[in-house]
């Protein structure tokens, strides 16, 4: 097998880059949803991990859990209030190789102007040229939270008892980022 390089300066792929979220939704079903305005880069170097970043930002307008009323309330003042927050932004602290082709990014995770450090694992799923000549990777990963340690403390009692949306949230993560060619700008801001 061939040394993977991930080395380097990378871009995440937007169309096909995935950020999203699944919660319980009245004690009986799970809700999905994803952020569809999503822009993000990463700096790895293996050789010395302590200079490995990564920053991602999601547009609180562009979530979508494929039903409009829901969408619109996610993105009132009850949740996301997009109008007054219109970005959740990821920066990371550390990244970490913690195993073969695995990863932990600790970091800061701000929603609602209210920051907390969170960990995400990270599985590289490979890296290859594409058709275009580009290098790609893509990484897989979740990692769950509570949403009220965000503000997102809106919820409604069942008269059958618990509530209409768990606290616990899961964030997904299926990344697809580009590599920069050497002495190519950013694409995404920085």
């Amino acid at each position: 097998m061939t040394e993977i390089d991930l080395n380097g300066d990378w871009d995440l792929d937007p169309s096909h880059t995935r950020i999203g979220f699944s919660a319980r939704h009245a004690m009986v079903t799970t809700v999905r949803g994803s952020f569809n305005d999503v822009e993000g880069h990463f700096h790895a170097d293996l050789d010395d991990m302590s200079k490995s970043t990564a920053v991602v930002r999601l547009k609180t307008a562009s979530v979508d859990t494929r039903n409009d009323q829901r969408d619109e309330h996610l993105r009132s003042g009850d949740f996301f209030d997009a109008e007054r927050w219109p970005e959740i932004v990821f920066e990371s602290t550390n990244i970490e190789e913690v195993g073969e082709r695995a990863y932990t990014v600790s970091g800061n995770l701000t929603i609602r102007d209210i920051t907390r450090p969170i960990v995400v694992p990270l599985e590289l799923m490979g890296v290859q040229t594409d058709a275009t000549g580009q290098v790609r990777a893509g990484f897989e990963g979740s990692r769950r939270v509570n949403r009220r340690d965000f503000g997102l403390e809106w919820n409604v009692a069942l008269d059958a008892g618990g509530v209409l949306v768990s606290e616990k949230i899961s964030l997904e993560f299926e990344i697809s980022a580009i590599k920069r060619q050497q002495g190519e700008e950013q694409q995404q801001g920085q």
